[in-house]
């Protein structure tokens, strides 16, 4: 049995109220977490934000404690963990930022998402997170598929099993969330570079 089909396997037995699969799932998970922020921290400027292993760390720590969650499959486990790595950048950007009284915020290189136009390449962490929010309010399909793809490194073959919609339909989505991210952060730029005019 491959990995993937035997994470499957004890996310459901987990599910079922079999503890003992939690013990043979850890070490599953915990690969699965840090690969993806393997994933996410290669695509990073230098001097992330967080360490890799922090990173995966947190996130199993939210993983385990989701006691209500009734695990599908692999792809849905993913998914929730793309919610939570969010939440755990942003949060770790905001107390960055705080810490730093409005100081330089790293940029957060968006090049990975293969934007059209490349007068924009960086954007902070926290416009990112305004962005995603913005865009969850217009259309949470698309949020969706941004947040799994970009936080969690999911493929878009999985994105699409996970939604239950066509590969077609999520190549798509992905591509007119990639325009309207664009537009967004380029906006949330030129607004920011105005108000630092003197």
């Amino acid at each position: 049995m491959s990995e993937a089909g035997e994470a499957t396997m004890l996310l459901r037995k987990l599910s079922a109220g079999e503890p003992a699969a939690a013990e043979d799932l850890a070490p599953i998970i915990y690969a699965e977490l840090h690969e993806a922020a393997q994933a996410y921290m290669r695509r990073e400027s230098p001097g992330p934000l967080l360490q890799t292993t922090a990173l995966a760390h947190d996130a199993y720590l939210k993983l385990v404690d989701q006691t209500r969650v009734e695990w599908r499959d692999r792809a849905h486990f993913l998914a929730v963990a793309s919610t939570i790595m969010r939440r755990i950048l942003i949060d770790h950007a905001r107390t960055e930022k705080r810490l730093k009284r409005g100081g330089d915020q790293k940029p957060l290189t968006l090049s990975h998402v293969n934007i059209a136009v490349d007068s924009i390449t960086n954007v902070d962490l926290l416009a990112l997170g305004e962005a995603l929010d913005k865009l969850e309010a217009i259309d949470p399909i698309r949020m969706n598929i941004v947040q799994m793809r970009f936080f969690g490194g999911m493929t878009m073959e999985e994105i699409a099993r996970m939604l239950d919609r066509s590969l077609r339909s999520v190549e798509q989505h992905w591509r007119s969330a990639r325009i309207w991210l664009h537009r967004e952060l380029a906006d949330d730029a030129a607004s920011k570079g105005a108000s630092d005019e003197p």
